[in-house]
């Protein structure tokens, strides 16, 4: 258990990742710090009226000095995504709040471990890492986690098997540029191209790659167009990561974390599979790809370096 979590920003994600924190009693103490306070108290006492049900945790409202000591940071402020908006299209707007936030946060918890949750995730965490002098090991995003619960989710769905079943990841950008690599992607260790063939059951349901991958990408706007944002699979996701950082056994997540040479490609963060655990990202797996996959994760780097190039940070 982490003893202290600092969540900035207590809109719809920055309050149900408190409350999910809150739930899987992942720490001692929660803070929220948002620029509008009231909005922050109100959240951080909605859910500490309910910890007589769950465990001894102390959530509250606080300002940035309230951070100090803070195990893990959790990033969640800026403008939330318009219904067809692209995650890029916010960038120079939460480029500009990242700035405000970094040395307050900073000067405070030095030591903490920082987890990225606003978009756009990859290029925000390339700004706190360039800017904020906090090593690259301690920094990274929720990336492709959400994208790759979203992909496990819906192979579970047409095959009608448990989630936790399904194997594989979502690589690159956390938005248009990410991709499956399929290459990788089982069911109980029966590729998913084989899996419709080896079981002896009913005839199952015949599903289209690209179908699949357009409904990653496709799945937070369609959200955010029904109910106006997205909030409890990023709330639970972040949640996973911060018990992964709890932990003296590291786990493989998908997080965005700067990329060292890694397939050809450095100075960018997007998704691959990390090593993480108590102290931030442990190292990185170059797992063994197809060339066309390969090209799809450069893409990937490519399009973001040229948001990059576009951005003051």
């Amino acid at each position: 258990m982490s003893g202290k979590i600092t969540i900035i920003g207590a809109g719809q994600v920055g309050s149900t990742i408190a409350f999910a924190l809150t739930l899987k009693q992942l720490a001692t103490e929660i803070v929220m710090i948002d620029i509008a306070k009231e909005r922050a108290m109100g959240e951080a006492m909605d859910i500490r009226q309910g910890t007589p049900f769950v465990g001894p945790v102390s959530v509250h409202d606080g300002d940035y000095e309230d951070a100090k000591n803070s195990n893990i940071v959790v990033i969640t402020s800026g403008v939330a995504r318009k219904p067809g908006q692209s995650r890029l299209d916010l960038a120079q707007i939460n480029v500009d709040i990242l700035k405000t936030i970094i040395p307050q946060i900073t000067k405070v918890a030095p030591n903490a471990l920082y987890v990225m949750v606003a978009n756009p995730v990859d290029i925000l965490t390339y700004q706190f890492i360039k800017t904020s002098g906090i090593p690259s090991n301690r920094v990274f995003g929720t990336g492709t986690m959400l994208d790759t619960a979203r992909f496990r989710a819906r192979i579970a769905e047409t095959y009608k098997v448990a989630q936790e079943n399904i194997h594989g990841y979502v690589f690159g950008e956390h938005g248009d540029s990410s991709f499956v690599p399929w290459s990788l992607a089982n069911i109980s260790s029966i590729p998913v191209d084989h899996y419709a063939g080896a079981y002896n059951g009913a005839k199952l349901e015949a599903f289209n790659k690209d179908d699949v991958e357009d409904y990653i990408r496709k799945s937070g706007g369609i959200i955010i167009k029904a109910k106006g944002c997205t909030n409890y699979a990023i709330g639970i996701t972040t949640a996973k990561l911060c018990e992964a950082l709890n932990y003296e056994v590291d786990s493989v997540l998908t997080i965005s974390s700067l990329l060292e040479g890694e397939y050809g490609i450095s100075d960018v963060c997007l998704s691959i599979p990390a090593v993480v655990g108590r102290n931030g990202i442990k190292g990185r797996i170059a797992v063994p790809l197809l060339d066309n996959e390969v090209a799809a994760l450069r893409n990937s780097a490519d399009a973001l370096k040229d948001v990059i190039r576009q951005l003051k940070f």
